[in-house]
C-alpha cells in the first residue's frame, strides 16, 4: 500500500499542526510530496521544516479556505511545485466550544466557513488537476462528533462534520467519471493541541471512555487517510471509517466497568 503513495503530489489542509500535520507526516514518511497548508505561513514553514529536517519531500502554502482564491492558489502551488495534485487531504477545522444560547450567529458563520464551505472550495479547486492525476484521491476529516455523537458546545462543529458527509456522498457520483475517489475519515478523540487545551479532566475523562484506554494519536488518522489515498482503495468512494478506538460503542458508561 505504502508504495503507491510513493511520488504523489498531496496537499494536507490546516497541517501546521494537530491531526493535519500527523497526516502530512504518515504522507511524507511514505514518500510522498507534502504541501503543508496553513493560515498562519510562519507555522506552516515549521510543519514543513520538520519533515524536511528528516528527509522527506515537504513545502508550505499559506491559505485561507474559506476564500476560493486562496484555494486556487494552493492547487496551483501543488502542480508548480510537484507537477500535479495526486492527493487532496481536505482537513482544515475549527472547533471552539459554545452552547447554543450564549451562540452567535456570527460564531456560527465562521466555524460553518471553515469546516464545510472549506471542505468544499479546496475540493473545487483541486478537481481540474485531479483530473488529469488518473488516480485522484480526496480523503475528508470528518468526526464522530455530529455524523454520530454530539457533545455540548459543538452543535455547529457537529453540523458542520454531518455535513461533510452529505457533500461527499454527492461528490463521490460526480466525480467518480474522472475515477476521483473521495472518503472521509471520522476522528474520535485523537491527542492534538486542541483536545489538550480543554484540559487534564477532560482528556482523563475521554480516556476513560474508551474500550482500548488511551486517545489517539495523530498517525492514526494519517494511517486511515493513507489507505483510502492508495492504488489499493481504488474501488472504494463514499465511504466513512470511524478511528476512536472503539468510543461510540460502550451502551453506557457501565459497559466498560464489565469489561
Amino acid at each position: 500500500m505504502a508504495e503507491s503513495i510513493r511520488g504523489k503530489s498531496v496537499i494536507v489542509t490546516g497541517a501546521s499542526k494537530g491531526i493535519g500535520k500527523g497526516i502530512a507526516r504518515v504522507f511524507a514518511k511514505h514518500g510522498a510530496k507534502v504541501l503543508v497548508v496553513g493560515r498562519d505561513l510562519a507555522s506552516a514553514e515549521a510543519a514543513a521544516r520538520e519533515l524536511v529536517g528528516m528527509g522527506h519531500t515537504a513545502s508550505a502554502f499559506s491559505a485561507d479556505v474559506t476564500k476560493l482564491d486562496d484555494m486556487e492558489a494552493m492547487a496551483k502551488a501543488a502542480v508548480d511545485r510537484y507537477g500535479g495534485v495526486d492527493v487532496l487531504c481536505a482537513n482544515a477545522g475549527m472547533f471552539p466550544q459554545v452552547k447554543i444560547e450564549e451562540m452567535s450567529p456570527e460564531a456560527w458563520d465562521e466555524v460553518q466557513a471553515t469546516n464545510l464551505k472549506g471542505t468544499f472550495l479546496s475540493v473545487k479547486a483541486c478537481v481540474p488537476y485531479l483530473k488529469k492525476s488518473g488516480e485522484g484521491r480526496i480523503v475528508i476529516t470528518s468526526s464522530i462528533t455530529g455524523p454520530v455523537t454530539g457533545f455540548p458546545g459543538w452543535s455547529h462543529y457537529g453540523a458542520t462534520k454531518a455535513g461533510q458527509l452529505g457533500f461527499m456522498r454527492t461528490a463521490c457520483m460526480e466525480l467518480a467519471k474522472y475515477g476521483i475517489t473521495i472518503n472521509a475519515v471520522m476522528p474520535g478523540n485523537i491527542v492534538t493541541e486542541g483536545l489538550e487545551g480543554l484540559g487534564p479532566d477532560y482528556m482523563k475523562g475521554m480516556a476513560a471512555s474508551v474500550p482500548l484506554g488511551h486517545l489517539g494519536e495523530v498517525e492514526d488518522i494519517g494511517h486511515a487517510a493513507l489507505f483510502f489515498a492508495s492504488r489499493e482503495a481504488r474501488y472504494i468512494t463514499g465511504q466513512t471509517i470511524i478511528v476512536d478506538g472503539g468510543q461510540i460503542l460502550p451502551e453506557s458508561p457501565d459497559a466498560l466497568s464489565q469489561m
